[in-house]
């Protein structure tokens, strides 16, 4: 029996619930808002780490190239198959099948969990210099107030998405303020002679290839959000304006990344960068003017933290929404509310962060280890969207896409499938194993889809590619059980 309206404020897809359209600067903030999180925050010490100028220059240039060829994709797809909704997964379906298209949604769905997680953990680790019960933010009270904080944004989300958004726009400005002022305090302090000692990098760096290739996934991590706008299409007032405001977005962003990073060798050495407590900016910033400059960094990164995982969690709910309304996800994820809001697949994010968060505690290093897995956890997605767009730069012709193939949409395509597929080669087989172990067993919400659906759970290419992905699942276990790899 069909419920009474006003015994629920829940509709399902299909219905006719109001849809908020978004202009382009708000669109543009969202990608914006996306990306500016806790990655920039760590970058000084992320690449300290690993590298010294020369191959912070060559690791932001391929990066910056890279995902620039990204952002064209996204813009192009946008454009060309303007029907496809919550873009990285739709791409993949439309691109590779049903199967792949749901493990690209899940993908990303698990790749924004895991990294609205890292935000938590900074935030937690960024209090703990005042409060040490806090610790690096992976202690039980960090857990149970970051526990606190999840479940009070899903409160917030699930109010609206004109309100979440509002709030975005108004974060995305507040939270570059400090950025730029580090920014430019680092340029004005600026000492040539420390530039050049951190120049070719530090004795414990390898050969420039190797310190390039540790940089890549951190890289990824910030540029997380540059399908911001993409993901959120089906909220836009002018479908053109997806396209321009990730191409905004990103080089925005790109900057700003860039600029910090770089900055940052002409303060310190990069051995003492490489020693400093997340966030590392803050700790540079101290060293260059005292105790302020420590502070006032810290409190821009929870503002900046708290509207990344705001952004964030829009996304990865959309993403579960729309897969749901496409029929590749459980139905009772294509829910929503009145103020069209997907509250389950909101519900449902919450969820697996608050999983994630408690696992964190059993982590060497819970920063990194997430930050990288998310990173992991995108590349599928982002390497299915590449090649979506390489098929239909060699087959324009079929009936759904839009306007003329140039040779310019192939080249673009093929590099960003290339600079994707290199990611996932920079990532190491510890992260793929791990990704694996994420993957495989969102074949079950597969199976629930087909069983509602009463077809038959796979063609003879999904069932090879389910067995690829519990092997490599059962591999990654036995990895970690035998001690080969580490969380």
């Amino acid at each position: 029996m069909k419920k009474d309206a006003s015994a629920s404020d829940e509709t399902v897809s299909g219905d006719a619930a109001p849809t908020a359209k978004l202009t382009l600067p708000t669109l543009t903030a969202m990608v914006v808002g996306s990306m500016v999180g806790a990655g920039v925050f760590s970058l000084p010490r992320r690449f300290a780490q690993e590298t010294g100028v020369a191959g912070a220059l060559i690791a932001w240039a391929v990066a910056g190239f890279g995902m620039l060829m990204l952002a064209f994709v996204f813009q192009t797809l946008a454009v060309r198959r303007p029907d496809l909704d919550a873009g990285v997964y739709a791409y993949a379906k439309a691109g590779f099948g049903e199967y792949l298209g749901f493990f690209s949604a899940f993908g990303y769905w698990a790749s924004a969990c895991v990294g609205n997680v890292t935000y938590w953990v900074l935030i937690m680790s960024t209090v703990g210099a005042l409060a040490p019960a806090l610790g690096d933010g992976d202690t039980a009270l960090a857990i149970v107030l970051s526990s606190a904080g999840l479940w009070g944004f899903f409160l917030l989300v699930r109010r609206g998405v004109k309100e979440a958004t509002a709030i975005n726009r108004i974060v995305t400005v507040a939270k570059l303020v400090p950025i730029l002022v580090f920014v430019l305090l680092a340029l004005f302090l600026f000492e040539p002679s420390v530039f050049a000692d951190n120049f070719a990098g530090a004795d414990y760096a390898g050969s420039l290839f190797d310190q390039v290739r540790g940089t890549m996934l951190a890289t990824v991590f910030v540029f997380l959000g540059v399908e911001g706008a993409s993901v959120y299409s089906r909220h836009a007032k002018r479908r053109e304006d997806v396209g321009r405001a990730t191409v905004l977005g990103f080089l925005s962003v790109f900057a700003i990344f860039a600029s910090v990073t770089i900055v940052s060798y002409g303060v310190l050495p990069m051995g003492e960068i490489a020693q400093l407590r997340q966030p590392s900016m803050a700790g540079v910033l101290e060293a260059a003017v005292g105790t302020w400059g420590q502070v006032f960094v810290s409190v821009g990164l929870i503002v900046s933290v708290l509207g990344a995982y705001l952004a964030w969690t829009l996304m990865a709910a959309e993403v579960l929404f729309v897969a749901a309304k496409d029929r590749d996800m459980p139905r009772f994820l294509g829910r929503s509310s009145g103020d069209d809001v997907p509250v389950p697949a909101l519900l449902l994010t919450t969820a697996l962060s608050q999983v994630v968060l408690v696992v964190t505690a059993f982590s060497g290093d819970a920063f990194n280890f997430a930050l990288d897995l998310t990173s992991a956890l995108s590349l599928i997605p982002f390497l299915l969207a590449a090649g979506f767009a390489v098929k239909i730069a060699l087959r324009p012709r079929q009936e759904e896409v839009r306007g003329r193939t140039t040779r310019r949409d192939l080249v673009v395509a093929v590099l960003a499938t290339l600079y994707t597929a290199f990611l996932l080669y920079a990532a190491g087989l510890k992260f793929v194993l791990v990704s694996f172990i994420v993957y495989a067993p969102a074949t079950l919400l597969f199976a629930q889809t087909r069983r509602e659906q009463n077809r038959r759970l796979f063609s003879p290419g999904e069932a090879v590619i389910c067995a690829v992905s519990v092997a490599g699942a059962v591999l990654g276990v036995v990895a970690l059980v035998a001690g080969w790899i580490e969380l």
